[in-house]
């Protein structure tokens, strides 16, 4: 375990690990469309969203994109020159799209066959938030390199890339190191915060709360579905004219209709709710209510909310 400061950081030392393991020349990391890794210049480019990399061209070299959940597009990119895979089980920024447990099995299969690391970044995904201590184990696949922040601190900065033993060991002194990773309070904070988030239980309180959101909002006008797993979902919206995702989200931070919610537009027509792991279900019903009623306040000829 290598502790950090931030995902970013994380993934930085995940990245850094898996160049170490395959050696000169085996360096390329293969990571998904539609993913985000974090904003260092070689986190951005694992990132596949190509537009996010125009302004900071060029780039570090060493980096590919397959087709999200696209076994065999993955497959075309496995050539001798790759070290690694990294994907996100659910990726987040990307919409907030679950990857097919099959999908994960299949693409450790492959990393089995090629000698390739299977690396989660698990920074948005781990630590109860998907209704499993992390994404990837819904699907049973084990991995060899797993990077997380966020929830780890509860809001006290600090990341950690968790690696297995025989994969870490590549690892030589002076090859990676941070000023600030590991200090004390951080980590003091980290396990205060585990502590609380297995006496909570928190990985079923998510797959449940979880459950109760996405049945009682699928049942709501103006929801065309919802996808996600645990306590982070996307609510995928029924088109209206001249209105988007981000005007909805405006009008639920206005609090125009009861309690102000926090959501974002993960994308143009879908809103992402991502709330506390120990949300109550009182908190649930006035939440879904506010978004039931922001939405209908949203059908056609509602026009604009304020300050959209």
């Amino acid at each position: 375990m290598f502790f950090a400061n931030s995902g970013a950081e994380a993934n930085e030392a995940a990245i850094k690990l898996a160049r170490r393991f395959g050696g000169r020349g085996r360096h390329v990391v293969v990571s998904a469309f539609g993913s985000f890794h974090g904003r260092t210049l070689a986190t951005l480019h694992a990132t596949g969203q190509p537009a996010k990399h125009e302004v900071f061209q060029p780039l570090p070299e060493g980096f590919r994109h397959a087709t999200w959940a696209d076994v065999a597009d993955l497959e075309r990119q496995l050539d001798d020159t790759v070290a690694a895979v990294l994907l996100e089980a659910v990726q987040g920024e990307g919409g907030v799209n679950p990857a097919p447990a099959e999908y994960l099995r299949e693409v450790r299969r492959l990393c089995d066959e090629r000698g390739v690391l299977l690396m989660f970044d698990e920074v948005q995904t781990g630590l109860g938030r998907c209704g499993e201590w992390f994404a990837h184990q819904a699907a049973g696949v084990r991995p060899d390199v797993v990077t997380m922040a966020k929830a780890l601190g509860n809001g006290v900065p600090i990341g950690a890339c968790w690696a297995r033993e025989e994969i870490a060991s590549v690892f030589e002194p002076g090859d990676h190191a941070t000023t600030f990773g590991g200090q004390p309070l951080a980590t003091a904070a980290a396990r205060a915060v585990l502590e609380v988030m297995e006496a909570e239980q928190v990985p079923r309180r998510a797959a449940r709360a979880g459950g109760r959101l996405r049945a009682a909002l699928s049942g709501v006008p103006g929801v065309a579905g919802v996808r996600g797993m645990g306590l982070l979902l996307a609510v995928e919206l029924e088109p209206v004219e001249c209105r988007s995702a981000g005007d909805v989200v405006i009008d639920l931070l206005a609090g125009m209709h009861g309690t102000r919610i926090v959501a974002n537009a993960v994308t143009p027509t879908a809103l992402r709710l991502a709330p506390s792991l120990l949300i109550s279900d009182d908190e649930l019903d006035e939440s879904i209510q506010v978004i039931a009623a922001t939405l209908a306040s949203a059908g056609p000829g509602a026009g604009l909310g304020e300050g959209a």
